[in-house]
């Protein structure tokens, strides 16, 4: 890697939104350091070195403080500034709260939750005490509704959503920024691993990770506070999420997270 690059961690990179927005960092010329608990992390990072950039991998679980730490360690194992960090992995689950599997659910708050925290703390302490860098939280517009049918991963991303909000004002005298990155559905490996492709919003219109990707680091890289990820439908319906009352959204998440007929 050249030192003289800046040096940006992206979690959750082996796919989906998360490899499209080390994409984008490795487009404005950042070295990169890739995380994510599947083997499918070498493979992106291997792609993204063919076209040209400095990329390191590290397979690791977040869901564990062994495995933040061992993160933390191996992205500043040679002491360059993480000058810009994604933290971007996430996992859902959908059904009813009474039929999941509790395993899964603590999982989510482990991952969503958990791991954001103390990967914040790591990060940003450094960034302060540097007076500089860049912190990106990927939230959700579901963030702003109680999530019926996907109650957990929704309250983990309203966490997100305020945690982020916080810490920006927090650092607003320093020279670090925070900005919240809120998706609408995107197509991206969620809804399979959520045990969500036969419901209304799994069948359903999705955005481009490419396109969401763009705007979440077009929008860090000018210190922005949130931006709204995808095109003017998720745009517009976010808009119309700060007027709905909570019980008519909580309704509308639980008909869009239903599982439809099977196919035949």
């Amino acid at each position: 890697m050249n030192r003289t690059r800046p040096l940006a961690l992206v979690t959750g990179a082996s796919r989906g939104i998360g490899l499209e927005i080390a994409r984008q960092f490795a487009g404005h010329g950042y070295d990169l350091v890739l995380a994510a608990e599947d083997a499918a992390i070498e493979d992106a990072a291997a792609e993204l070195g063919r076209d040209g950039y400095a990329v390191r991998a590290v397979q690791v679980d977040l869901r564990t403080a062994d495995g933040v730490q061992r993160l933390y360690s191996a992205a500043t194992e040679d002491e360059r500034p993480l000058d810009a960090v994604a933290l971007n992995a996430g996992i859902g689950i959908g059904g009813d709260f009474v039929d999941t599997d509790l395993d899964v659910e603590l999982d989510i708050i482990a991952l969503n939750i958990r791991s954001t925290v103390h990967l914040s703390k790591l990060v940003l302490g450094d960034m302060v005490r540097r007076d500089s860098g860049k912190l990106l939280f990927t939230s959700s517009v579901l963030s702003m509704m109680p999530g019926a049918k996907q109650a957990v991963y929704a309250a983990s991303k309203s966490f997100i959503q305020s945690f982020a909000q916080a810490l920006r004002n927090e650092v607003h005298d320093t020279g670090v920024t925070v900005t919240a990155l809120l998706p609408g559905p995107t197509d991206t490996d969620f809804f399979r691993r959520a045990g969500m492709l036969d419901t209304v919003i799994g069948r359903g219109p999705k955005e481009d990770p490419a396109l969401v990707a763009e705007q979440g680091v077009d929008a860090l890289l000018r210190g922005e506070q949130k931006v709204v990820g995808g095109s003017f439908g998720t745009k517009a319906m976010a808009v119309v999420d700060h007027v709905l009352p909570d019980a008519v959204k909580a309704t509308a998440n639980r008909v869009l997270s239903a599982a439809l007929p099977s196919r035949h």
